[in-house]
């Protein structure tokens, strides 16, 4: 047997050790091409390894989707920022090439409820996500529920190192319901934890100046704002509900209205 035909019974092998399935399910058809074209051992190799790269890639960022729980899949290709002329595009666009998380900073989305503000949250949360980073979704009331059972188990603090090993996390709809003095202390510990160690995307439907009321105490409430917004992009909205427009008169879905339908 030739050293060429008991190499190409080994490759099965050693592949399989590589794990490296899409490799195996490449090599065949790569390698009759590779013989066709004259290609050299290095495009050869370029061809396989970067069919493996990309597979992976695709499995890690469906992963990481996955574990994000959003409540929707949305992107910036399905926005109308025709109905929402407030969001401009060439932002929207700049923030999702994601310099801010890298650089630990945030993003703030304020407007009526309906206005688009989950959709772009979660738009730039799965952007993260297939860039590689870890992301954790949920409103602000679930992240309280989150943190409050870490607390009465006496584990709060490490709760809190563990989500530092998420990149970007968002908090949904602050402003919806007021919070127990308790509650909002639990929010502030989780803004304050990750000040300039992790990025935050927050959505709400009353701006800062409310966050006194509804946190319930101004000096938290303060003291949030400030770490919040140092490092910070804020995006406002405005008009009506998407799912409250009606150009005929009779309600429509907010499918019909805009081609979206976002959560807050």
């Amino acid at each position: 047997m030739s050293a060429e035909a008991r190499g190409g019974e080994r490759l099965p092998y050693l592949i399989g050790k590589l794990k490296a399935p899409r490799i195996a399910e490449r090599l065949d058809e790569t390698a009759t091409s590779a013989r066709e074209q004259e290609w050299s051992y290095e495009r050869f190799l370029e061809a396989l390894l970067e069919a493996e790269v990309f597979a992976r890639d695709a499995s890690g960022t469906r992963s990481r989707i996955r574990h994000a729980a959003f409540p929707a899949h949305k992107t910036l290709e399905d926005f109308d920022f025709t109905a929402q002329p407030a969001a401009e595009r060439p932002l929207l666009m700049h923030l999702a090439q994601l310099a801010w998380v890298a650089e630990h900073a945030n993003v703030c989305f304020f407007g009526p409820p309906g206005t688009g503000k989950t959709h772009l949250a979660t738009a730039l949360a799965i952007r993260a996500c297939q860039e590689g980073h870890r992301v954790a979704f949920a409103t602000a009331q679930q992240w309280i529920d989150r943190l409050e059972a870490a607390q009465h188990s006496n584990s709060l603090d490490q709760e809190l190192r563990r989500l530092e090993r998420y990149g970007l996390l968002v908090v949904d709809e602050i402003g919806y319901l007021p919070l127990e003095r308790q509650a909002a202390n639990l929010l502030f510990a989780l803004v304050a934890r990750r000040y300039e160690r992790g990025s935050i995307i927050v959505t709400s439907n009353r701006g800062f100046e409310a966050w006194g009321e509804i946190l319930g105490d101004q000096m938290v409430a303060a003291a949030l704002i400030d770490r919040l917004v140092h490092h910070a992009q804020i995006v406002t909205l405005k008009g009506k509900s998407y799912r409250l427009k009606d150009r005929s008169g009779a309600p429509r879905s907010a499918d019909q209205a805009t081609g979206l339908r976002p959560s807050a």
